[in-house]
């Protein structure tokens, strides 16, 4: 029986490859198509109406008459729409919020899920990561075990009978049969808040099961499958699953944490592959084994339009359409989608590694950049350097954030960085130098600042203590789930709150 629904759901998920075929055939068409849909389903709502849905026949009349929005933009409307508010941004009653960090005005952000969202976007771009997979590994027997998913947890908005939660527990609360039916653990466990408890229920479900998938974010599965080797008495993972045959990952870049999954997996190492999924939609999969880049959805309800960081301050920046990027450029992503979210600014940076088809590698965040002294360090540059220093070094990072040290009377500027080691350079001026010129070598304004140390002195290294970033994420209740580690950020209450308990 089991053999049998593993075949039946190969045979209808590898159907999916069709579809993604021809949507590389003819992406800039079904863009365009896509955006005609999202504005007739619309037309009705309160947004539809004020912006005159009715009457926009194209793309250049809706770039005029749709102004850019950010979250704090919309944060009224949100709100209205959490209160029970109907046909305000897309048609209908929205019932289920994504939960996510906030921004500078908002503690949270609160990013409407509807139920087209969730069946058009994510749900079936999850339907083609697998079809991907199976395209490239066709002798595979994952679907012939089970498929362990980390989530978040979900939480029922009592005043107005709205949902909210981490994304991950929306979808996991509201999955597909055939979904459920190969998915461990159970709900109820799936969607417990409390991690640590979480964690211990969840090593004693699955320690026995045949395990062969894995989905989540890989910092939290990394915490996970270490703990499942200290509770089993095992060497590596291969004893328990000795199926396991690939970790789908998402959230943070995986490259810093490459060596400890290598490690605790010693005789088979799985197939690693990347996803850009986040609150605001599925946006793109690895479609290539071994590969950095990703593939692009282009007909998953989400219309893509782009700023170049160039132009990103600007007042009136410039936006422009799929079919005018250019490659190796930082972006900012601006999409309308099938959730109501209407021009909407994602605080993500990604590079266009590809054209035909379009591919993409996520390059930063917008509000995650280190620019105190004009150097603009961003996230790229900082994981590429480190990844090449911790070589260089033979050493692994098992995390790591970084601020500035601001430029008084007694000193000039420098950025500080504090890092937790899986197993730490033997010096640490040696690993200070080398991270110092490969910034150097990756961001000519950062080697400009550097020089003779007129605007910035060399990095500064603190090694934290083993489990101070746990700690940390444990006090301000972030465990779990997809919360992550804030890597740059241009002012330093993250690197004081660290310094502070290390």
């Amino acid at each position: 029986m089991k053999n049998f629904s593993g075949y039946l759901i190969s045979f209808f998920i590898k159907k999916r490859i069709q579809n993604i075929e021809l949507t590389l055939k003819y992406p800039i068409d079904i863009q365009h198509r896509l955006l005609k849909k999202l504005i007739f389903f619309s037309k009705r709502t309160e947004f539809g109406k004020k912006y005159k849905f009715h009457d926009i026949k194209n793309y250049q009349q809706f770039y005029n008459r749709i102004p850019l929005s950010k979250y704090i933009d919309i944060y009224p409307i949100i709100k209205r729409i959490r209160q029970g508010e109907k046909n305000v941004l897309w048609p209908g009653q929205v019932k289920w919020f994504a939960k996510s960090s906030g921004t500078t005005h908002t503690k949270s952000k609160y990013i409407p899920v509807t139920p087209l969202a969730m069946k058009e976007c994510h749900y079936k771009a999850g339907q083609d990561m697998l079809s991907i997979y199976l395209h490239n590994h066709p002798e595979t027997k994952m679907f012939f075990g089970k498929a362990l998913r980390l989530g978040g947890s979900h939480k029922l908005h009592k005043n107005y009978n709205t949902f909210y939660g981490d994304l991950s527990s929306i979808l996991i609360k509201n999955l597909p049969l055939w979904a459920e039916y190969i998915s461990i653990p159970k709900k109820n466990i799936a969607l417990m808040s409390e991690w640590e408890e979480k964690l211990k229920i969840l090593i004693q479900e699955t320690i026995n099961q045949d395990v062969r998938i894995m989905l989540g974010v890989c910092s939290w599965l990394l915490i996970f499958l270490n703990q499942l080797l200290n509770f089993s008495n095992k060497k590596n993972i291969n004893e328990i699953w000795p199926n396991l045959e690939v970790i789908f990952h998402g959230g943070v870049n995986f490259h810093p944490y490459r060596k400890q999954y290598n490690d605790i997996f010693y005789q088979h190492t799985p197939n690693y592959y990347n996803v850009y999924s986040a609150s605001e939609g599925f946006f793109a999969v690895q479609d290539k084994k071994d590969s950095k880049d990703l593939l692009l959805l282009l007909n998953h309800g989400i219309f893509y339009e782009f700023i170049s960081m160039d132009d990103f301050y600007h007042s009136y920046p410039k936006i422009i359409p799929l079919d005018e990027v250019e490659l190796n450029k930082n972006y900012v992503l601006v999409i309308s989608t099938n959730a109501g979210l209407w021009r909407y600014i994602v605080e993500d940076t990604i590079k266009f590694t590809n054209l035909t088809p379009y591919r993409i590698y996520i390059s930063g965040r917008t509000t995650h950049f280190i620019n105190s002294f004009g150097e603009e360090l961003i996230m790229d540059n900082a994981e590429q350097a480190l990844n090449k220093t911790c070589i260089k070094t033979d050493s692994i990072i098992h995390e790591y954030t970084a601020g500035p040290m601001y430029i008084n009377k007694k000193h000039t500027g420098a950025h500080e960085w504090i890092i937790e080691f899986k197993k730490p350079p033997k010096n640490v001026f040696n690993f200070r130098d080398i991270l110092d010129q490969e910034l150097k070598y990756l961001n000519s304004d950062y080697e400009i600042k550097r020089y003779k140390n007129l605007v910035l002195q060399p990095p500064i290294i603190y090694i934290a203590r083993n489990g101070l970033f746990y700690d940390w994420l444990k006090i301000n209740k972030k465990l779990g789930g997809q919360n992550k580690i804030p890597r740059l950020s241009n002012n330093r209450k993250y690197l004081d709150d660290l310094l502070k308990i290390n």
